[in-house]
């Protein structure tokens, strides 16, 4: 059992040697001719700098928080805070890098057709999906062996806890910033440019383009892969405080049988998962067809693969270290391997409704685009309808991974394993997380991809292939935040059942009768946080929107022969790529502090109430996540189907409905949607942290 830390930390070195083998082959791959390089270039430059300043401007909110933890709980607890905010921030820096290397090279490879271009757009992606993996198991792994292994240090399991803490602040930070800053740039210039000025999209005269660009990567890819880090340490995290603050445990004791491999189990269900991510990666491959579904089949080909090897490895691995227990207590050692492979399961069926109601193979998009037929008020009435009906679905499959979970968690553990079965299904959900984020960083490769063709007027069968990857990339996004918002319920009522015992542990007690009023209070409090939350990043989009709207509508009214097309007439693309930057580091500042600072004030104020918050906002943010999500989606895929040519294609009044319905979904599945999940699992971390303080 010691060896186990050991091995997910190697793993995880595997996992980062498997990113730098792809960027080499990324990296020698051909970028294009000039004016693809010149636009890579331009979008390198934009994305960077917008880094730069997000992560200048956090690094405020990193310190502030890194004095805190050292005043309220140990300085070593910021330490592991700090080392895990670094590690996320890199892990954004890294995939984003990769990304806007592989745009320009994708689209030359697509003038080969998509067997060419989709390895190339994967290959991309798994730098940002073994980035992101490897060196969240990487730091998760080195800060248990230091303070738990190496030191035994005071305090160490809630030193391990503030490294999720750091992870999360980074990530709410990178999703509500990059998220304000890609939909800001896609609005203005889809909203000018497409239905004011009736130019295709990406095109070159456009001086948003550059900047839309931008953002698909620092929202896209840089927001997402912090997302995800968070997400990948805080489902590995939540078992271990679990464990740590139900039994009482110390460094010390750790390694005592019947508490071992409870802390451990959750490691090795990494371990087994980020192999058989790597080993899955390497069959993804493309075919010769443009057709989605093959596409989809080559793409998610790698998924399918390491989800299978992560079942079986499991059930082996729950029979060796819980055998024993598992006799003790006359249970069945395979009842936790039911509860992973249960999260597992769960998480690909939630993906798999995101996709039914975001793929235009299906009934629900085709309905949407039949509605943009009578204009953009039933356009934006069947994405509304079509979001809500799909979180009826995801709330029925969440409660049958938890009912699962719990059921699997009592039978090897008894009466009270039940808690422990459902945070271990979280790691289920996101044991695979090295592939499945190379699927999802994949789609802004693709996006970007297809701008640039446009940009470098390319032929036309080049976009086609850009296209018909593009389209994908869409449903695989919305695949992967099945996975990160399931996982999000799982982890959060996990750390939800810790912050419980921690306050207990800390001598006081928590109510969590609805009949109290300070409880009744807190609830209704939680309730409606993720609305506000949700309509302060919505606004904040509309707001840089309507300043980027501004200036390409006054480029295109000042700058001679620029709608017209004149040859050497060039847009000020550098212009919109700041207004962007400035405005949504800007608007980043209020939503993302709200999630730290509510749950501190109301805590410090009365534990009960903060209990009833965590209760209401961990039920109203999930259904409101799958519901911008999913509603976000299917209007963007609706507008697709039609520029594919139904119902009158490009430029007809129900494709105009349809960029409406597009533009209006944009902040919902990219924005407020994705960082749902985060404000969840950063309210109730933040919360179980400070435990001891509020007590």
């Amino acid at each position: 059992m010691s060896a186990i830390p050991y091995l997910a930390l190697i793993s995880a070195l595997a996992g980062l040697g498997l990113a730098g083998y792809f960027y080499t082959t990324v990296k020698a791959a051909s970028p294009g001719n000039e004016r693809m390089v010149f636009l890579m270039t331009e979008i390198q430059k934009g994305a960077k700098a917008f880094l730069k300043q997000e992560y200048t401007w956090v690094s405020v909110f990193v310190v502030v928080m890194m004095v805190l933890l050292a005043i309220v709980i140990t300085p070593l607890a910021s330490i592991s805070y700090l080392i895990g905010a670094c590690l996320s921030a890199l892990a954004g820096y890294a995939g984003m890098t990769v990304a806007t290397m592989a745009n320009a090279r994708t689209t030359e490879a697509a003038k080969n057709g998509p067997g060419a271009a989709l390895p190339i757009a994967f290959r991309g992606g798994a730098v940002m999906g073994f980035s992101v993996a490897g060196l969240a198991l990487s730091g998760l792994s080195l800060v248990y062996l230091i303070f738990v292994v190496w030191l035994e240090v005071d305090s160490a399991f809630e030193i391990v806890t503030a490294y999720g803490l750091g992870a999360s602040s980074i990530a709410l930070f990178s999703r509500v910033g990059g998220g304000i800053y890609t939909k800001a740039a896609d609005v203005g210039a889809d909203l000018v440019g497409k239905v004011e000025a009736g130019i295709p999209e990406d095109d070159p005269r456009n001086p948003a383009t550059i900047a839309d660009n931008v953002g698909d990567n620092v929202g896209d890819v840089a927001g997402m892969g912090a997302d995800l880090f968070e997400s990948y340490a805080g489902s590995i995290i939540a078992p271990i405080a679990l464990t740590a603050f139900a039994t009482g445990v110390t460094a010390t004791s750790a390694g005592d049988t019947g508490v071992v491999e409870l802390l451990m189990f959750p490691m090795m269900i990494a371990f087994a998962g980020m192999v058989a991510s790597i080993i899955g990666s390497f069959f993804v491959r493309g075919g010769d067809s443009t057709d989605s579904k093959a596409l989809s089949r080559a793409l998610h080909m790698g998924t399918n693969v390491a989800m299978g090897l992560t079942v079986v490895a499991t059930v082996g691995i729950a029979w060796w270290m819980f055998g024993d227990i598992a006799d003790d207590a006359d249970g069945n050692p395979l009842g936790l391997a039911v509860s992973v492979i249960g999260g597992l399961v769960v998480g690909w069926a939630l993906g798999k409704c995101a996709e039914y109601y975001t793929s235009d193979h299906f009934g629900p998009v085709k309905k949407i685009a039949n509605q943009s037929e009578t204009g953009p008020a039933t356009t934006v009435l069947g994405g509304i309808s079509a979001g809500m009906v799909s979180v009826a679905a995801s709330v029925i499959l969440i409660l049958i991974g938890v009912g699962v979970a719990y059921w699997g968690g009592e039978q090897t553990l008894g009466t009270d394993g039940g808690i422990y079965g459902i945070a271990v299904a979280a790691i289920g959900m996101l044991a695979t997380t090295g592939v499945v984020v190379s699927v999802d960083a994949y789609g802004p490769i693709a996006d970007n991809a297809g701008g640039i063709a446009e940009m470098a007027e390319l032929d036309p069968s080049v976009r086609e292939v850009t296209d018909a990857l593009d389209s994908l990339g869409n449903t695989t996004a919305a695949v992967a935040k099945g996975f990160a918002v399931g996982s999000a319920a799982l982890t959060a009522l996990a750390l939800f059942k810790s912050f419980e015992l921690a306050i207990v542990q800390e001598g006081g007690s928590l109510n969590l009768n609805v009949g109290d009023v300070d409880v009744f209070i807190g609830l209704f409090i939680g309730a409606g946080l993720p609305f506000l939350f949700a309509a302060l990043t919505i606004d904040a989009v509309g707001r840089a929107a309507q300043a980027m709207i501004e200036e390409v509508r006054r480029q295109f009214r000042e700058i001679p022969g620029l709608r017209e097309g004149q040859p050497g007439v060039v847009p000020d693309s550098a212009r919109c790529v700041a207004i962007s930057t400035d405005a949504s580091l800007r608007e980043m500042i209020i939503p993302g502090a709200l999630a730290v600072v509510v749950p501190l004030v109301v805590g410090f104020i009365d534990v009960d109430a903060l209990g009833g918050l965590l209760a209401g906002a961990l039920v109203t943010g999930f259904a409101l996540a799958i519901f911008m999500a999913n509603a976000g989606g299917a209007w963007d895929n609706a507008k697709k189907y039609i520029e594919a040519g139904h119902h009158g294609g490009k430029g007809s009044d129900p494709h105009k409905a349809a960029v409406v319905g597009d533009t209006v979904g944009d902040p919902f599945k990219d924005t407020s949607g994705p960082a749902m999940n985060i404000l969840l699992k950063v309210m109730t971390i933040v919360s179980l942290v400070f435990a001891g303080a509020f007590v």
